[in-house]
């Protein structure tokens, strides 16, 4: 199942693409697991709007899947191209050029905050909400001596980011933001995406 196929040059743009892309720019395995775990958030909050839709078959197919390419792409050039003058810019210029879907590439200029760009579709703000809180779940985990997400429970995450010492990087407003724009309670959003980060725990090394 593809994202979006070019017609014109008979391409197909899904999660296997979206993939070989991000391994290919991004060496870190940090950052290929941070999209990663965006990855699982988003394409749990992409059944779940598929499912509010009423989507089913392939439409519901494509969806999740657009859901799920976006939360793999969104840091993609974050690697080569880490400061705000670049980055999501560059990258998203490359997606262009590549046909990736307008939509997904609207999302990931919303993300960060400095674009300008608005979040206006439930995707980009989906992304918004999930970005920063995959990445402090991760952390979550880590510290735990089992290191398993299985063990992050939504309460004491909420504990945490009260923490300032705690996984400095993590822009706590940013999460905040992100459960209000997205319509959602943080807590209930935390354990959303916990969740979801469980369904991935092999692949996430958690």
């Amino acid at each position: 199942m593809c994202a979006e196929t070019d017609t014109r040059h008979g391409k197909c743009y899904g999660r296997e693409q979206a993939w070989q892309l991000l391994t290919e720019w991004t060496e870190s395995e940090s950052l290929r697991k941070h999209g990663l775990a965006v990855e699982a958030c988003l394409v749990a909050c992409g059944e779940a709007e598929a499912d509010r839709l009423g989507l089913s078959g392939e439409a519901h197919a494509a969806l999740v899947e657009l859901y799920s390419t976006t939360g793999l792409l969104h840091d993609f050039d974050y690697e080569r191209h880490p400061t705000a003058e670049e980055h999501p810019f560059v990258g998203v210029r490359e997606l262009e050029r590549l046909g990736w879907p307008v939509e997904l590439r609207t999302a990931i200029l919303g993300h960060a905050q400095y674009s300008g760009v608005p979040r206006e579709t439930h995707l980009a703000k989906a992304l918004f909400a999930c970005d920063e809180l995959a990445g402090f779940l991760t952390a979550c985990a880590l510290v735990k001596p089992s290191k398993a997400i299985a063990d992050v429970e939504a309460a004491s995450v909420r504990k945490k980011m009260k923490d300032k010492a705690f996984a400095r990087g993590v822009n706590r407003a940013d999460v905040i933001q992100g459960a209000e724009e997205l319509g959602v309670d943080l807590v209930e959003h935390i354990a959303f995406c916990i969740e979801a980060m469980k369904r991935r725990a092999g692949e996430l090394g958690l």
